[in-house]
């Protein structure tokens, strides 16, 4: 076994501060050409306590070292950093985005009419993928006893078909209609005297109500291709859409897709020029390097853009390997979302917040 080194050891390195060693191991991940080390994150608090550093994690620390920065927003994609976390709370986020933030959805699909050559099943799947432009914190969940009504469901029709001697039709999502009265279609009653009732239990019209007054409730793109008809054939549904999760469903995500990394960071061991420079920029087909000019025909390779490191590794293999070396930063991640399109993607997070806050609300009471 190695010796243990104490802080006698390191006269050179002054109390409550890491050598340059353990720094490293401590912050970074280093990506070796065949596998990363120092992955695993130090939590215990008194890891350092021999040479008067403290790792314990405190609420105070953690509001003074965490940030977030704003690096591109548009209107379906944000990234952004996020520094100063562990990799479990950012895969928190993640997970809360693409699960448990949630959406409106096509759910129940009531088949009038299909003569086309795609089967109920897979119509009704391909609707309930479709992205509804509703805004799901305007509605409130529809339970088993719950009936159908104008806060909790939303009902959109389809009615479209080919007349015999013309050409091929193809149906799009932007033929679905919104009913902002509810149902049209009329449950079947065996009691003759009975008067029949709609699918649905609308005590007013949705687009009277304020909140529904100023966007009507359609779908996100209006080009998404639902089926093809050929002559005669036809299609008339009608299709009930209501608010849910992604852990139920994936039609449910709110996310394209949420993903995250960790800050690339991309050093140099040594100066490298000359030929070798041009043969390290060479290697990156990211262009993370770039030619430095010296004067007088000198060149020297830089580190110009790390952020964009893919982590192929194609510059630590070979005659640069011992030259440069790539690290991650532990507790820096870039994030990035990709909204569907019912909430923009500054929204989408900021719920997720509110989502993990309720959960941390709940642990605290079950504690206390």
């Amino acid at each position: 076994m190695s010796p243990k080194v104490s802080a006698l050891d390191m006269p050179d390195v002054p109390m409550g501060q890491l050598p340059e060693h353990l720094h490293l191991q401590r912050t970074r991940v280093v990506c070796k050409a065949d596998a990363p080390i120092h992955t695993e994150g130090i939590q215990y608090s008194g890891a350092y306590a021999s040479i008067g550093v403290d790792n314990s994690v405190g609420v105070d620390s953690f509001c003074e070292n965490f940030k977030v920065k704003l690096v591109r927003l548009t209107n379906d994609e944000i990234e952004f950093d996020m520094i100063g976390i562990d990799a479990s709370l950012a895969n928190a986020f993640r997970r809360i985005l693409i699960a448990e933030v949630p959406t409106m959805a096509i759910e129940k699909v009531l088949m009038v009419n299909n003569t086309s050559v795609v089967a109920d099943e897979v119509l009704a799947h391909r609707l309930g993928l479709i992205p509804l432009n509703a805004d799901p914190r305007l509605f409130e969940y529809l339970s088993e006893n719950d009936a159908p009504n104008e806060r909790n469901t939303i009902v959109y029709k389809l009615d479209v078909s080919c007349k015999k001697g013309s050409p091929r039709v193809t149906v799009k999502s932007d033929q679905l209609k919104w009913l902002p009265h509810g149902s049209e279609l009329q449950m079947d009653s065996h009691d003759i005297s009975a008067k029949a009732k709609s699918y649905t239990s609308f005590s007013c019209i949705q687009d009277s109500l304020p909140e529904f007054s100023k966007k009507p409730l359609g779908v996100q793109f209006d080009d998404i291709i639902i089926a093809k008809l050929g002559p005669g054939q036809a299609i008339e549904l009608e299709a009930h859409a209501v608010k849910g999760i992604g852990k139920i469903h994936a039609k449910w995500s709110p996310v394209a897709t949420a993903w995250y990394r960790m800050l690339p960071e991309v050093s140099l061991l040594k100066e490298v020029t000359g030929d070798v420079a041009e043969k390290l920029v060479k290697k990156c087909p990211v262009n993370v390097f770039d030619i430095e000019d010296l004067g007088n025909g000198g060149k020297k390779a830089v580190v110009a853009n790390p952020r964009a490191c893919t982590l192929c590794r194609e510059c630590i293999r070979g005659v640069t390997e011992e030259l440069v070396e790539l690290r991650r930063i532990k507790d820096h991640f870039i994030f990035t979302i990709e909204s569907t399109g019912a909430l923009s993607p500054e929204e989408l997070f900021v719920e997720a917040v509110k989502i993990l806050e309720d959960k941390c609300d709940r642990v605290i009471s079950e504690l206390s």
